[in-house]
């Protein structure tokens, strides 16, 4: 991993807690100086990008790099996307003073081309857009690594906050959110076991290790109810059946619809069933609906990620 010394302290902290960080972003330790008006480089998800400085005129197609941004106070957003259902933390992006660019997965080039922005920041669901999106301005894919999620989502905020001058306050609080993460694993998460399920549409899916949300296996220490599910963007399509039989201690429900402002069927009236009310979690309290705005949309974003680890926490305590 190519980073600044000042990155050291963290670093050790979250390679204690989730083993090695994956070589995969982060400022060039040679020309960690773009908040002060130098060159700088950016290694990321899809290589590296230099700047000339810090960056003025910004386009964001991520609502957890937004977020980020936003929490550290950096000006200089121009364009972001158009998003329906836009979380509360970030309702004012949807004024006419931020330009929109098209969507979370498809950019109006020309919106973005004519707000001749000096970087344009993807991730995730816009990371196929990088290519094209880097013939108009210097691009960064801050995507984050499922299967080592904490560190590689706190390398990325790590990144802003060099970029931007912020060092100082995101390294304050990733070294506690770094040693909240290990107070959960070490405090006998283990002892319970977990299943982390998707509502949509009336359906549920589950997701296991290495998934977008397999942290709370992995890196937080919940023990897997079913080993060998699916690590893909959409999970395992599961029954209610398939839950009663899992039997888990706790069970995290994402509501999508929710997330994302569409009408049908909540979480709750999904999962309330004799199946599902049958099961331990059920029984013991054990149902933990999370914030579905955080988890899935803002899930690499600094205050979500800190609202996350402290919602398992608070479900294993």
């Amino acid at each position: 991993m190519r980073g600044s010394h000042r990155r050291g302290a963290l670093a050790a902290l979250l390679a204690g807690l989730v083993g090695l960080l994956t070589a995969c972003g982060g400022v060039d330790a040679d020309t960690a100086d773009g908040a002060n008006g130098k060159a700088v480089t950016i290694e990321h998800a899809q290589g590296s990008t230099s700047l000339d400085g810090t960056p003025e005129r910004i386009v964001v197609f991520d609502l957890g790099v937004l977020e980020t941004l936003d929490v550290l106070g950096v000006e200089g957003i121009v364009g972001v996307p158009e998003v329906p259902n836009l979380p509360k933390p970030l309702t004012k992006y949807g004024s006419d003073e931020y330009t929109k660019v098209g969507s979370l997965k498809e950019p109006d080039f020309e919106q973005v081309n004519a707000l001749d922005p000096d970087l344009i920041i993807v991730a995730a669901r816009s990371a196929p857009a990088y290519a094209e999106l880097s013939e108009i301005a210097p691009t960064v894919d801050l995507s984050v690594d499922a299967t080592n999620f904490l560190a590689s989502a706190s390398e990325r905020i790590e990144t802003l906050g060099t970029l931007f001058g912020k060092e100082d306050v995101v390294r304050e609080r990733l070294d506690a959110l770094a040693a909240k993460a290990e107070e959960i694993k070490s405090s006998g998460a283990s002892g319970k076991t977990g299943l982390v399920v998707l509502t949509t549409g009336g359906k549920l899916s589950a997701y296991g290790s290495g998934s977008r949300f397999g942290f709370v296996y992995d890196e937080l220490g919940v023990k897997p109810a079913v080993d060998g599910l699916s690590d893909e963007a959409h999970g395992d399509a599961i029954s209610s059946e398939f839950v009663a039989e899992a039997n888990p201690d706790l069970i995290f429900v994402i509501d999508r619809d929710s997330a994302i402002g569409e009408a049908g069927q909540s979480a709750k009236q999904v999962l309330d069933n004799a199946l599902i009310n049958g099961t331990t979690a059920a029984k013991e309290g054990g149902i933990v609906y999370l914030d579905a705005a955080q988890w899935y949309l803002m899930s690499n974003g600094l205050s979500s990620l800190e609202s996350m680890v402290a919602a398992v926490g608070d479900s294993v305590a």
